[in-house]
């Protein structure tokens, strides 16, 4: 392979040349990303450790979802309403706050349990008014053509962290013991503070709304009539909750015999993702998002589907490693469109739906295949479940064929938004692609 072949499959660093405010944001996530790993290890394993209940560790996920749902709603409306960077800096403050009450509480002579459900319910709270600032950043302060590029640096940034941080987590705990894993998360916080600081203001527009239920509604509204945001939500529900068996990787590796392997398939699709976004340099030519969004998931249930039907595990994990490759595109199509067709006033509104849609399908698929494993068995709850993916995506396909057709040099919205994101920049122009 030639050099400027090679060089083309490699990230596009645009936004990092182009954004100071991106670079900071990048290097606040991977820290934030870090730190907070070391919790979601610890936390459960503490609870394990105070329980010995399989109940007591699920419990978590129970009152995890609710704020979630709750608070990612209206902290898309805040997004709107108040200044992002504003929004952003008090909400990771207090994620930091609470990270150190669990270093408190790890520290005392017998820690109790209340204060873990506690603050797990006070993350997702604020986790939930946080996302929707962060996500409604990147259209703000990436130029409208480097997007993907964005959000494939981003998707990237996570990748490393999702494999490195639990693993490196793990060593803490087992090592050091809690107060250490909690000690880095609140560390970890006070350093994303400070980059958060630097961050420039991002104040809402001159006619933005009070936060309200009027408000979520007419977010609601607009993203119910634009087939091609209703496609990627849709897609993106329907895979998740069809193909998304990590609950049931314990039973599968029983099944194949393999149990020292279930480390390796909870971490495959995380590989996947990390090599489709070490080679994302060419999807910054890519103009038909849309397809990004339903071939990503086609693959990803496929691929799924072909984790159930085989029986040597070396395969099953070249399988998982491909659905998270497949996740991956689905995701980059879904941000790029969300960013470049969304007006910057409601911004804010349709990223509290987003949270709701990368985040309701994984809790319902767990239930889905935890269900479908008890009735027929581990593996077909794989294979059935990744089936039914392929085929809800290539009927929402036929419903909303927008979606399919969209394309970033032609679509009304996006070129409306970027017409409108030219206006209030007209000085800027675009970094050279890498």
């Amino acid at each position: 392979m030639s050099t400027t072949r090679l060089s083309g499959l490699l990230p596009d660093l645009a936004p990092w040349r182009s954004s100071r405010d991106f670079r900071l944001l990048f290097f606040q996530g991977a820290v934030t990303f870090f730190g907070s790993f070391m919790a979601m290890i610890a936390l459960p394993l503490q609870i394990k450790h105070l329980t010995d209940s399989p109940l007591a560790v699920g419990a978590m996920g129970a009152v995890e979802l609710v704020p979630l749902v709750v608070f990612g709603l209206y902290g898309g409306a805040l997004a709107d309403a108040l200044d992002r960077r504003r929004l952003i800096l008090l909400s990771e403050a207090g994620l930091g706050a609470l990270a150190l009450v669990l270093l408190v509480n790890s520290l005392l002579p017998s820690p109790m349990l209340w204060p873990l459900y506690v603050v797990a319910a006070g993350v997702s709270a604020l986790a939930g008014l946080q996302r929707p600032a962060l996500d409604s950043m990147m259209a703000r302060i990436v130029p409208h053509e480097q997007q993907t590029a964005a959000a494939a640096l981003n998707a990237l940034r996570y990748q490393i962290g999702a494999i490195a941080g639990p693993a490196l987590a793990g060593l803490v705990v087992a090592y050091a013991g809690y107060p250490a894993a909690y000690g880095v998360t609140v560390g970890g916080f006070a350093v994303s503070v400070a980059l958060c600081t630097r961050l420039s203001p991002a104040p809402p527009s001159p006619d933005s709304e009070r936060p309200s239920l009027r408000a979520i509604a007419e977010g609601a509204r607009y993203a119910w009539s634009r087939p091609v945001l209703l496609g990627t939500y849709a897609v993106d529900l329907a895979a998740m909750f069809f193909a998304f068996p990590n609950t049931i990787f314990p039973f599968l590796a029983d099944v194949l015999d393999a149990v020292w392997a279930l480390g390796l398939m909870y971490s495959a699709g995380a590989v996947g993702s990390l090599v489709l976004g070490m080679t994302s340099g060419w999807t910054s030519r890519v103009r038909r998002h849309g397809l990004f969004v339903v071939c990503g998931a086609a693959v990803w249930g496929a691929a799924i589907a072909a984790a159930g039907w085989f029986t040597d595990i070396r395969v099953v994990l070249v399988c998982l490693a491909v659905a998270g490759a497949g996740d991956m595109l689905s995701g980059l199509g879904r941000a790029t469109i969300w960013n470049q067709t969304i007006p910057e006033e409601l911004r804010g509104r349709l990223a509290g739906i987003e949270v709701l849609s990368y985040s309701v399908g994984p809790q319902l698929g767990q239930v889905r295949a935890g269900t479908v494993a008890g009735w027929t068995g581990t593996r077909p709850a794989f294979w059935s479940g990744g089936l039914m993916c392929v085929a809800a995506v290539a009927a929402l396909s036929a419903l909303l064929p927008k979606l399919v057709t969209y394309d970033a040099e032609t679509d009304e919205d996006a070129l409306r938004r970027r017409a409108a994101k030219r206006a209030d920049h007209p000085d800027a122009t675009p970094a050279p692609a890498a």
